[in-house]
């Protein structure tokens, strides 16, 4: 998840405070390297003599890694927000060549009187059999639209008001080491659906395109899967493939026929033997058949964590087709792992709503620190800096990586 902070207004973003727990089922023994995280400094402040914390090297099964985090922003889109982000992680088997499982979850509440709680969770089962992939959301959230394509303006952006209720639900079964087939299911249900002050004097992309007040896409999924990250939390090496085929049908309660096809992608190279890590992703969305719905169109921060695009505000641009390529470099700053940096670089390009072709390039590139917040699960706080050709810069913040 990422909430991006203009540089237009008086920016305030604090940790009032942070909280982490860590459930140990046997005997332990401490942590084979001199990493250290926020919990350590701040034990080390606040305990006297405190023990040094313990982590199993060998035996996974039974413990879980949570992190609680506290925040409050300022953004033009929410006024003053109110954020509880959690992070869990655990594993359920004891194999090496076990993957981590894992849950993100956030509640917040705005001084717009907005609300919006998604709740991700990636989870498998003994010895890698079946992947579980949840992504819930619900949603009382404006999101700014500026229109169809490569060719819009920050100028012609304004709100479309409406209430949300995604629930996707995938599950995998391993068919050799690695590679997953599944089946899922996912809905999208908006309702309220309305345009805020829109341009006067012309019809809106939304309104060509076809406004209603309820919105409802119902289909199911067909996935193919490889995973060979053994961490999704913060991979150090490995690759990822996603490919998923969704089919929307009337008789599942869509309010008509689509189908699209997503691509995702992405490949980490640790250099050396270094702690550095040299990272790529890209994020492919198409429309195979019919007309998918304004609001389920392939838009800036679509993905599942709405982390695509950095350097640009949620919803800048949108269209029936999108080609995303990002490419990351992921350094120690410290050499006890506490602070670490990133430079990125990113580019999506929609196609145009008259031509559907790839017309336009919208390039973005950045630099951010990380902060280690959980030694044992390597999840980290991420502050990023965004540029992008709108101009615009401001400060991105996310738990654990962008991907």
């Amino acid at each position: 998840m990422h909430i991006i902070l203009t540089n237009k207004y008086i920016i305030f973003f604090c940790f009032s405070f942070f909280f982490f727990t860590t459930i140990y089922s046997q005997d332990s023994v401490h942590i084979k390297n001199n990493n250290i995280d926020f919990v350590d400094v701040f034990r080390k402040i606040f305990i006297k003599n405190a023990p040094p914390r313990k982590d199993t090297g060998n035996v996974k099964t039974g413990k879980l890694h949570a992190s609680v985090l506290p925040a409050a922003q300022y953004t033009l889109q929410t006024g003053i927000a109110f954020s509880i982000v959690a992070n869990a992680a655990f594993y359920t088997s004891n194999d090496s060549t076990a993957n981590i499982s894992s849950v993100l979850t956030s509640i917040n509440y705005t001084q717009k009187n907005q609300f919006f709680m998604p709740i991700q969770g990636n989870f498998w089962t003994k010895g890698n059999k079946v992947n579980i992939l949840t992504d819930w959301h619900f949603e009382k959230y404006p999101q700014p639209t500026y229109g169809l394509g490569g060719y819009t303006s920050l100028a012609n952006g304004y709100n479309i008001n409406y209430t949300y209720i995604r629930m996707y639900q995938t599950f995998f079964k391993t068919i050799k080491p690695d590679v997953y087939v599944g089946l899922g299911y996912n809905l999208d249900y908006y309702w309220n659906v309305e345009e805020t002050n829109p341009p006067t004097g012309v019809i809106t992309d939304f309104e060509k395109y076809g406004l209603s007040k309820t919105s409802i896409a119902s289909g199911v999924t067909f996935n193919f899967l490889y995973d060979k990250r053994r961490n999704s939390i913060n991979p150090n090496s490995g690759a990822y493939i996603n490919i998923s085929l969704r089919e929307n049908a009337i008789f599942l309660g869509s309010n008509n026929n689509w189908s699209s096809l997503l691509i995702d992608a992405r490949k980490y190279f640790q250099l050396s033997n270094t702690n550095t890590i040299l990272a790529f992703w890209t994020y492919d969305w198409f429309t195979v058949s019919g007309k998918a719905p304004y609001l389920n169109l392939a838009n800036t921060a679509c993905d599942t964590y709405l982390n695509m695009g950095r350097g640009y505000i949620q919803g800048r641009y949108r269209g029936q087709n999108l080609l995303y390529f990002e490419s990351e470099l992921r350094f120690k700053i410290l050499q006890n792992g506490l602070i670490g940096g990133v430079v990125f670089a990113n580019a999506q390009s929609y196609t145009e709503p008259i031509t559907n072709k790839f017309q336009t390039i919208s390039p973005a590139c950045g630099v951010g620190l990380r902060f280690k917040l959980n030694k044992f699960s390597k999840t980290n706080i991420a502050f990023d800096w965004g540029y992008s050709k709108d101009g615009l810069v401001g400060p991105f913040f996310n738990l654990g990586e962008v991907f």
